[in-house]
């Protein structure tokens, strides 16, 4: 997948297939917070998919740590919100690929003194 120009995030297959329902999502996923670090999914870089067929949503996440104590209750807000943005229903395909910072939004790792 390629990188967002201005992001760190990799491209979603749904920007391409169903553009038009990109603002309600991310609107949506916004509104999910990492309790433990204060930043909504999108500003980690924790969504690193989605995809919209005429059968099925797929949105593919990862969490910052397999052990995350807040990874249950993030997955199915995950999917509430993503439901209510995009109006279908959603399943969510949790990865194993490991988070680190540099999957954030640009800038947003300076507050940790990453960047």
């Amino acid at each position: 997948m390629n990188g967002l120009p201005g992001t760190n995030r990799p491209a979603w297959q749904a920007e391409t297939t169903h553009p038009e329902l990109i603002p309600d999502i991310k609107a949506s996923l916004e509104q999910v917070i990492d309790p433990e670090i204060g930043l909504n999914i999108l500003q980690l870089g924790l969504v690193r998919d989605l995809i919209i067929d005429n059968e099925n949503t797929v949105l593919k996440m990862i969490l910052t740590t397999p052990f995350c104590p807040y990874g249950p209750a993030m997955l199915e807000m995950t999917r509430q919100k993503a439901e209510e943005g995009l109006k279908r229903p959603v399943t969510i395909d949790l990865g194993m690929d490991m988070w680190d910072f540099s999957m954030m939004e640009e800038g947003l790792g300076g507050e940790w003194g990453l960047f």
